[in-house]
């Protein structure tokens, strides 16, 4: 799985192959489909292994955290090294397969509703007593913040531009520090 996550990582969805995946791992690629059957399932159980790394480390930095400001902070740091790791890219180069493998689509549909879920808690957690007006879906919220989450990586990966994340970071901290003040009187 490690060779797995490194080729992807590394090739893209396009230049991993069994071959690729061996050479990296340094084992015959024959392993490969007696363990997990195809090279789609190899690639889901990387980002599995990739996943449960990652929320445990989302889990533990968010863990105490009880207001706006420190979430953001602790958020852009925790984006800082989902890229770092190599997460990112290989989150967005499954998702871009998924269009043309829809048992991929499928797969990733199922992965991503952990994260989905995480992340409404913490929605919930810090804005659900914000006195808005009407209800408010905190579901769709956190769907179009795992969105943007994909969607600023691979304009990142389009043009190296990495100041695109420090500039949103930036101003969803200066944000939840003007909300910052509502939350605390909630």
């Amino acid at each position: 799985m490690e060779a797995a996550f490194e080729t992807l990582r590394a090739n893209g969805f396009a230049g991993t192959s069994a071959r690729s995946i061996a050479r990296t791992g340094r084992f015959n690629q024959a392993l490969i489909f007696y363990y997990f059957g195809s090279i789609n399932e190899l690639l889901v159980a990387a980002l599995d292994m990739s996943s449960e790394r990652r929320m445990t480390r989302y889990q533990e930095t968010l863990a105490g955290i009880d207001d706006l400001p420190r979430l953001l902070e602790a958020a852009a740091s925790l984006y800082r090294e989902d890229a770092e790791c190599g997460h990112t890219t290989v989150l967005a180069e499954l998702f871009a397969a998924a269009l043309a493998v829809p048992a991929l689509a499928a797969q990733l549909k199922v992965r991503m509703e952990r994260w989905i879920s995480f992340t409404e808690e913490l929605m919930r957690r810090f804005l659900g007593h914000l006195p808005l007006s009407g209800p408010s879906d905190l579901r769709a919220a956190a769907q179009a913040t795992l969105a943007l989450y994909l969607g600023i990586d691979l304009l990142v990966h389009a043009d190296g531009d990495w100041t695109r994340v420090d500039i949103m970071f930036e101003e969803a901290r200066r944000m939840g520090a003007a909300l910052h003040p509502l939350l605390e009187r909630s």
